[in-house]
């Protein structure tokens, strides 16, 4: 019996499996046949300093040797320390409050119920969302996500929730005295890494302070250093209300987060939320270590210059339109629906990259990338694209 076998009977059936991976050093993994692929996916925006990296396995193993867990009815310096360094990154100011929670869907979850508080306290109960928004897949994060396929086999859905398309106009349509909240993706990276158009965000702060409703950001992919900024917000000039973040925070180890700001951070009282093993020591002492890695050694600047390389380059490959995102977070759009079978390519070639859409491919590689990632992405990529060209006979003019 192979693995695959082994996982039709043993794990839930939720999806494919590609590879039985085993091992990873840097931008690159290894699967059980011994095969090896470039990861360019980074475990959806994960990954931030590619697989066992020193500060990473060095953090792990010393925590772990002197305190992993305590219950929520006590606190540790690494959960302290985690706290303080994420209102600086996100310049909260002395009034801002940091929640820590397991993963994106549980900081969603909390952002649901920061909104419905609020809502409570000014008789307000609407949360508007935006179309092609993914939020998670927990019953109340699967709400925000205007998905039939997500939601349809669960419904019904939490009330309440309204869905605005992805336009200035739309938004402010969507704005009236019943709406609480506001939560949005700057950057929707399960939509094909699709931008907000110039000036949402800012608008969105001004209705939202003129309807006494919360800004709550959902910055699970872009937070962390994705973008180039700390928290895609700050390429805005904007500042939310509250702001959820996960994935890249602990640069594989599950952690998310709630950051609140202002007078949004009274809201939660004793007994409205908490976690058995959100802020625990070994998860905070994790993301302590990477984000000051990221912040002590520039990788963030590294994250805008590659990011920009990337992008420039692939635009002469075949099938390739045009490309979107920022930073380390891109998406790559193909002139004809064929992403799907390019991912496949990719893979059959050594390179992991995701298809999110029917014409979009997504990439989210490691912040630590240098000059032989790129050029073997290029190669590996540039490949797969010539053979799914070849294979459905483009016509000449998508070429480029």
């Amino acid at each position: 019996m192979n693995w695959q076998d082994d996982a039709g009977r043993d794990l839930m059936s939720l999806g494919g499996r590609l590879a039985l991976l085993t091992r990873g050093k840097g931008s690159w993994v290894w699967d059980a046949e011994g095969n090896r692929y470039l990861d360019f996916l980074g475990g959806i925006a994960v990954n931030c300093l590619g697989h066992a990296h020193p500060v990473f396995v060095d953090a792990v193993s010393r925590q772990a040797a002197t305190l992993a867990h305590v219950s929520n009815y006590f606190a540790s310096p690494q959960q302290l320390e985690l706290a303080a360094r994420l209102k600086r990154l996100a310049g909260t100011g002395e009034q801002g409050r940091v929640f820590l929670a397991n993963s994106g869907a549980e900081a969603n979850e909390m952002a649901i119920k920061l909104a419905r508080l609020h809502g409570n306290s000014t008789n307000r109960s609407t949360i508007l969302v935006v179309e092609g928004g993914f939020h998670g897949r927990t019953m109340g994060t699967l709400s925000l996500t205007p998905k039939p396929a997500y939601r349809d086999p669960f419904e019904p859905v939490l009330p309440g929730v309204r869905i605005i398309q992805r336009s200035i106009e739309s938004l402010e349509a969507g704005f009236d005295e019943t709406v609480s909240a506001l939560i949005v993706e700057p950057i929707q990276g399960e939509a094909g890494v699709v931008e907000l158009p110039d000036g949402f965000l800012a608008r969105a702060r001004d209705l939202a302070t003129q309807h006494d409703a919360l800004l709550i950001l959902d910055e699970v992919q872009t937070g962390s250093g994705r973008t180039g900024e700390w928290f895609a917000f700050q390429r805005e000039g904007v500042v939310p209300d509250a702001v959820t973040l996960a994935k890249s925070i602990g640069a594989g180890f599950p952690l998310g987060a709630l950051i609140t700001f202002g007078a949004a951070s009274e809201l939660f009282y004793p007994g409205t939320h908490n976690s058995t093993f959100g802020g625990n020591p070994l998860a905070s002492a994790v993301a302590n270590a990477v984000l000051g890695h990221i912040e002590e050694n520039g990788l963030l600047q590294n994250v805008t210059a590659r990011g920009a390389e990337l992008r420039a380059r692939v635009a002469d490959l075949p099938l390739v339109a045009d490309t979107r995102g920022a930073g380390l977070l891109i998406g790559i759009r193909l002139t004809a629906p064929v992403a799907a079978e390019v991912r496949a390519a990719a893979h059959d070639r050594g390179l992991i990259v995701n298809a999110p859409t029917d014409d979009v491919i997504r990439i989210a590689p490691a912040y630590t990338i240098g000059d032989a990632e790129v050029s073997e992405f290029l190669t590996l990529f540039g490949a797969a694209l010539a053979a799914v060209a070849e294979t459905a006979h483009a016509p000449l003019e998508t070429q480029k």
